[in-house]
């Protein structure tokens, strides 16, 4: 495989506006999640923005950053756009997409999100971890992979996510982490393709993929990466990373 991680940002979350620049130990965000990336030691790595002035903060870093359009309806729409101005000579064919709202993320979670894909049957390959907590399998906003681990198993094929603590009965529950690899071809696919029914009824984009046929695997790793969406996770992050 030749990946590049790819992460899409842009100014405007309802939630944390300006999210991508929030200073954070005096470097911005976005620049934290990079740095993480560069650690992983996967690939080359850059930033899809959608504004000029992420892209600025990116270089002002000594990191590469594409200027994307502001009306991409997701960052997997905004990663195969900067993808073609990154690589027309399709040099790289699997391609990472980071959420650039983790900045303490374990670089480690980068190099595992990639093992599923040494199964040619897979398509896309995504993150999972546990659900040791009652009230997280019962909210909407703990996305929920229905994938069954074999003893010993490192990845194993999901094939629905939902809203809901799926699958139902004894067993473990598992936690979907937004970080996903694709194969190129894949990506390439999926971004052509309309919403699907499922996907607008649940919400989750990548049931868009599952109902196209494509086979998506998750690997577990221990504990999710925290993700930045409010003022309170930022007044985190802020703690955790300035000490």
């Amino acid at each position: 495989m030749t990946p590049i991680v790819l992460i899409p940002a842009r100014m405007a979350s309802s939630r944390l506006p300006g999210k991508p620049l929030a200073p954070i130990a005096g470097v911005p965000m976005v620049v934290h999640v990079l740095r993480r990336a560069e650690e992983a030691g996967v690939g080359p790595v850059a930033v899809a923005c959608a504004e000029p002035e992420i892209a600025e903060a990116v270089r002002a870093a000594g990191g590469t950053a594409v200027l994307t359009d502001p009306d991409l309806p997701s960052g997997s729409d905004r990663c195969f756009a900067a993808l073609a101005t990154l690589d027309p000579e399709d040099r790289h064919d699997v391609v990472v997409n980071l959420q650039g709202d983790l900045p303490t993320l374990d670089p480690a979670a980068i190099r595992t999100v990639l093992e599923p894909l040494a199964d040619p049957s897979c398509d896309i390959a995504t993150l999972v971890t546990p659900i040791r907590d009652a009230g997280e399998a019962t909210a909407p906003n703990f996305v929920k992979a229905a994938v069954q681990f074999a003893e010993g198993q490192r990845y194993a094929l999901a094939p629905y996510f939902s809203r809901l603590p799926v699958p139902s009965g004894q067993g473990p529950l598992w936690h979907h982490i937004g970080i996903y690899a694709w194969r190129r071809a894949a990506l390439a696919r999926f971004v052509a393709l309309p919403p699907s029914p499922l996907e607008m009824r649940e919400k989750l984009e990548q049931l868009r993929a599952i109902e196209a046929g494509m086979r998506i695997f998750c690997a577990r790793i221990d504990t999710a990466p925290f993700g930045v969406d409010t003022p309170e996770d930022l007044a985190r992050a802020r703690s955790l990373l300035e000490t």
